[in-house]
């Protein structure tokens, strides 16, 4: 499984607003800007984000975007569910009901759970309030090495 540059860049996307969040919007250019990301790629991602209610927007003089809810309301895996759809490692898993013909007999299909579990648990139990506290961690380490 690779997560595509959608599911990087929306994540990152959400970072720098839980990062940077001072109570105002922040501009789209900025958000690119800092993350090397294009305008334009970057509309593409907050559109999709603001659509599910993830970000709130407003638009002209003073808009832009910013985090709908805290960040410890976030997972990484909402995230990466929302532009990745499924995180499933193999196609057999991606429903609740497994439909492949093989699977009664597939010898490999507790890997493949088990797989699914390990991903499941990791980006589940990480929130955007976690990422930020690394974050301001190793800014501080950077700091210190100085």
């Amino acid at each position: 499984m690779m997560i595509s540059t959608k599911g990087r860049y929306a994540l990152r996307t959400m970072l720098d607003l839980a990062l940077n969040d001072n109570g105002d919007y922040i501009p789209l250019r900025d958000i690119a800007e800092r993350q090397e990301i294009s305008v334009k790629y970057l509309e593409q991602i907050v559109s999709a984000l603001s659509h599910a209610g993830f970000v709130r927007s407003v638009r002209g003089t003073g808009g832009g975007y910013r985090l709908a809810k805290k960040p410890e309301e976030y997972t990484v895996g909402m995230v990466l569910r929302l532009t990745e759809g499924n995180l499933a490692p193999v196609a057999c898993l991606e429903y609740d009901q497994n439909n492949c013909p093989r699977s009664a007999n597939c010898i490999t299909l507790g890997v493949w759970k088990k797989l699914y579990e390990a991903i499941n648990n990791v980006v589940d139990n990480i929130t955007l309030a976690d990422l930020v506290k690394n974050a301001e961690t190793a800014k501080n380490t950077k700091r210190d090495k100085k």
